[in-house]
């Protein structure tokens, strides 16, 4: 029996990961030859050239494999495969993510470990952890965004296709899960924080920036996981308030526009998110305005008013379940 897409990005993760893990594996033991009482000289002449190799071996391999990805997925789609040319693995490694050169990035971990010792003062053993793990940070995450970058290019370079799948493999973040199953067009950026392993499924989409079905259901996972592992990923009043029903979109992109107001006789925290004039909460405002008479049918005329509270302090400042849930849905969290 053929292989289902969802199949196919699976493995390919799996394998983006073992190259991940031994490109980590080889830089852990580069960053070993590194002397502590001598940090410039060691890091110049036994370090340098092989953290920069190993990285960028490890980027070049990642790379190459996104043609071949791409292909299997379209196959077990039952597609015929359209290239307009071969992705080129060398031109993804030998240099990081913002475009500049690796040697500097690296670099940054010895700076990390020197600012250990000198300004925190710990000693030379935490310090060369600390450094280590900024490195190891750092080198996961560029082997898996030229991957990323390679099969992002593989996916423009084929007209069978016209966008792709965002894969998400848990454990994740709460930024990914609300990302996880979303359909982007063929030219969307990947995005992606340090040590993200989300990976593209290539497809042909019919309607773009919908969750695709049978890939992943956010709201089916956070059910899934304890009580405890809820609260750390979404924050206890953001893990209560998806609890209580509200969408976890709306819950986890509030937590990216936050702010302070003085409003409702306090100060509270609120959020941007959804409160400009294409958003959902600023037009849901704007219906209500309409509803009550306060500005015209066409909406003309209407501002914002009050600040969109965050779930936290609709928490702090509801008097009951009750009135939490209503104000939930009152600020948009629940529909």
């Amino acid at each position: 029996m053929a292989p289902e897409p969802a199949e196919v990005a699976l493995a390919y993760y799996v394998r983006q990961q073992r190259i991940v893990r031994r490109t980590a594996d080889q830089a852990q033991a580069v960053w070993r030859q590194l002397d502590p009482t001598d940090w410039d000289a060691s890091w110049r002449y036994a370090v340098s050239a092989g953290l920069v190799g190993a990285v960028a071996a490890g980027q070049q391999e990642a790379a190459a494999h996104s043609d071949a990805y791409v292909a299997a997925v379209i196959a077990a789609d039952g597609l015929d495969s359209d290239p307009a040319g071969k992705v080129e693995p060398l031109a993804f490694a030998g240099a990081a993510s913002d475009g500049r050169p690796l040697k500097s990035l690296m670099y940054e971990s010895v700076l990390e470990a020197k600012w250990l010792i000198e300004e925190v003062g710990q000693s030379e053993v935490d310090a060369m952890i600390g450094g280590l793990e900024k490195l190891l940070r750092a080198a996961s995450t560029q082997v898996a965004d030229a991957g990323r970058t390679a099969t992002g290019t593989a996916v423009a370079g084929n007209r069978t296709i016209n966008g792709y799948i965002r894969v998400v493999n848990p454990p994740a973040c709460a930024r990914c899960l609300i990302l996880a199953g979303k359909e982007f067009g063929w030219n969307a950026g990947f995005q992606r924080h340090p040590k993200c392993d989300c990976v593209h499924m290539p497809a042909r989409l019919i309607k773009r920036g919908r969750q695709h079905p049978g890939v992943f259901d956010a709201k089916t996972y956070f059910g899934s996981l304890p009580t405890s592992e809820q609260n750390r990923i979404f924050t206890n009043a953001g893990a209560q308030a998806i609890r209580d029903g509200a969408d976890i979109s709306s819950v986890v992109n509030a937590r990216r526009g936050m702010y302070t107001a003085d409003a409702y006789g306090q100060r509270v925290r609120a959020t941007r998110d959804s409160a400009t004039r294409r958003g959902a909460w600023y037009r849901q405002e704007r219906q209500r305005a309409i509803e009550r008479g306060l500005v015209p049918r066409s909406g003309r005329g209407f501002r914002l008013t009050s600040p969109r509270l965050l779930p936290e302090e609709i928490y702090r400042l509801a008097d009951s379940r009750s009135e939490a849930i209503t104000m939930l849905r009152r600020f948009g969290y629940l529909t």
